[in-house]
């Protein structure tokens, strides 16, 4: 092919996009990466499986109910505390004050914006983007501290992980 004709091709390629472009002859002009809906909680969830998760949370506030009646269990978050529940009890408030580090699912509502008002007050961010409480870096449990309630997740389990 000649010189000349690599520029008419060239120029032709060019003159269609820009005239797809113009005229909005594109793809569709809103891409998701799933289907509307797939992303909610509770979406595609069985009625029994909906059933099941109820159950569950009505056992999951009676055993909160138990162990704040034996002074083991303060959560600074919005809702019920699984970690802790599993794990035996904690708290939430007295980790977070001493600055040792919180437990996983503290974290993390902590970050999603769901501490309890009187705790959110005292939240924001230092010049690296890290949350703080009282201008006190907020950390993560350390990887023992990790461990060993996992270990004493095990004990209450019917089987291992």
């Amino acid at each position: 092919m000649t010189r000349g004709g690599q520029i008419v091709i060239g120029l032709a390629v060019f003159g269609l996009g820009y005239l797809a472009g113009t005229a909005d002859l594109s793809l569709p002009a809103q891409a998701q990466a799933q289907p509307p809906g797939a992303g909610q909680l509770g979406a595609d969830v069985s009625p029994e499986v909906a059933e099941r998760i109820q159950d569950m949370r009505i056992a999951m506030r009676q055993t909160a109910d138990a162990l704040e009646g034996e002074g083991k269990y303060e959560t600074i978050s919005v809702g019920m505390n699984s970690f802790f529940l599993l794990s035996g009890g904690g708290n939430a408030r007295e980790d977070l004050e001493s600055g040792r580090g919180v437990d996983p699912e503290t974290f993390a509502a902590l970050h999603a914006g769901y501490a309890l008002p009187e705790v959110g007050d005292h939240l924001g961010y230092d010049e690296q983007g890290r949350l703080t409480y009282q201008n006190k870096v907020v950390r993560m449990y350390s990887v023992s501290r990790l461990r060993q309630l996992y270990e004493q997740r095990l004990k209450f389990a019917d089987e291992g992980l």
